[in-house]
């Protein structure tokens, strides 16, 4: 890397190619323009997934800290109808939408005084669907960004074969070695490799990030299906109990 730096130092100090963003743009051929506007899509592309998931997450995060405790003593009290208007209010917690669907489907098929574990058994396969579904919600756009952190190097590279080709056929053009001969493409072939990692790297540590946080909300899922189904067995028995 700073065999690169230097040797692109001397073209800079000999003139022999105009390091601003238009000089570049004008000396690239057809190949590298293509492969650089790719790039600036691909990058595009992955900062507005960052921007999207990032706002979700952290709607997410924050109505489940209000949601938790405000569902929590509705059930502690035996108001159910209550538990599902206050997760119904929290429709951006990844926790209310999961408790939802249980709540929902353990009052759809209650009947009588007595709770079956067929009932129990029924909510329990809601809360996993409801899992499912919010899980895949949460991933949604992490594989473009993983995507594009795996491929954007190789494209970047892409651009850089095509920059060294073009220095060959200048050196062919010009049947001379000298840097006119090769600057147009030596700064084609720097140009894309940079804008290639310049991708990608934020791609990449985008994805672990987003990553840690959706492996983070599927415990608290867990949790909370986990907690509800307790909660369901323990109304069951008080009711058997008082019978």
């Amino acid at each position: 890397m700073a065999n690169v730096y230097l040797y692109g130092m001397w073209l800079l100090q000999e003139g022999a190619v105009g390091w601003d963003v238009l000089s570049m743009w004008r000396q690239m051929g057809f190949a590298a323009k293509a492969v650089v506007v790719l790039l600036f899509v691909m990058s595009a592309w992955s900062i507005g997934v960052m921007i999207d998931r990032y706002l979700a997450y952290t709607a997410a995060r924050k109505q489940s800290r209000t949601f938790a405790p405000l569902v929590a003593g509705a059930l502690r009290e035996g108001k159910m109808d209550e538990a599902v208007r206050i997760a119904e209010r929290h429709k951006k917690s990844h926790l209310a939408k999961v408790v939802t669907a249980g709540l929902q489907e353990f009052q759809a098929h209650q009947s009588g005084a007595e709770i079956s574990g067929e009932e129990i058994e029924s909510s329990k396969r809601a809360l996993d669907r409801a899992s499912a579904i919010v899980h895949a919600e949460l991933k949604r756009g992490l594989s473009g960004l993983a995507t594009i952190g795996a491929t954007a190097p190789f494209v970047g590279l892409f651009g850089t074969v095509v920059g060294i080709i073009n220095a060959f056929k200048g050196i062919a053009a010009e049947k001379a070695t000298g840097l006119a001969a090769v600057a147009g493409g030596i700064s084609e072939a720097l140009v894309a490799t940079a804008l290639g990692l310049f991708v990608a790297v934020p791609a990449v540590w985008a994805f672990n990030y987003f990553t840690a946080k959706v492996e983070a909300f599927d415990v608290e899922m867990d949790n909370s299906s986990s907690e509800l189904i307790d909660y369901f067995i323990k109304r069951s028995a008080a009711k058997g109990s008082r019978k």
